[in-house]
């Protein structure tokens, strides 16, 4: 069974003072900081770009998990991979597999992990599901992108299970990421689910200790794997 990760999304942080964030993750144990990239286009938010994402690189060397919300991703892979990001998650609404190849020789000649992410309505595409060998990890959100702070879509977890068996039965080691109100009352049910990657905004930065919530949600997610 695959180990479970952390993930702080900074975005549910004060954007003003992200190296806090940042600091946050580090301090509390995390095991990557995601990034939520969104345009305006793809989703109704507008949050930052590469430049953040450079200016935050100096602060640490955890991986970046940098999951695009955008409607043009092949044309700014190059920028979020020279700003630092480590895995490139790219939206499966917006692609195709002819564009999911050009996107993916881009980043993997560059050494970095390529994602595909699905909305909470999204069933995986068959173009997607025979490239799984190309990612690292999937993306199930369990809500609709664009703002942090939303409660988690349970209704989303039958597919959860689903794409677990799915990616078990080909052998792959393929991260499923949930990414969309996680708090330790669901992260049990996630994980027991097949969930491994627990993406957290306000799980972890909206708490009185924020430090202490990442290891309050790893234990709760550990507790649930346990019992599996």
């Amino acid at each position: 069974m695959a180990a479970v990760k952390i993930a702080p999304s900074v975005l549910a942080w004060d954007l003003g003072d992200l190296d806090k964030a940042v600091e946050i993750s580090v301090k509390g144990g995390a095991d990557q900081i995601h990034l939520d990239v969104i345009d305006g286009h793809f989703a109704p938010n507008i949050t930052f770009g590469p430049g953040t994402v450079k200016a935050l690189r100096r602060l640490t060397d955890m991986k970046f998990d940098t999951h695009l919300m955008i409607d043009n991703p092949g044309a700014y892979a190059e920028k979020f991979m020279d700003a630092g990001s480590d895995l490139l998650t790219f939206h499966a609404e917006i692609l195709s597999g002819s564009s999911f190849d050009d996107i993916y020789r881009t980043v993997s000649s560059r050494k970095k992990e390529v994602g595909i992410a699905i909305k909470p309505q999204t069933e995986l595409p068959k173009w997607a599901a025979e490239r799984l060998d190309k990612i690292s990890t999937l993306v199930i959100m369990t809500v609709n992108p664009g703002f942090s702070g939303q409660k988690m879509d349970m209704s989303v977890m039958p597919k959860l299970q689903k794409l677990g068996r799915l990616v078990k039965e080909k052998g792959l080691e393929v991260d499923l990421e949930i990414d969309g109100g996680v708090e330790p009352e669901n992260a049990a049910e996630v994980v027991k689910r097949g969930g491994n990657v627990l993406v957290a905004g306000a799980g972890v930065y909206s708490k009185k200790d924020p430090v202490g919530a990442i290891s309050v949600l790893r234990r709760a997610a550990t507790e649930g794997q346990a019992a599996d």
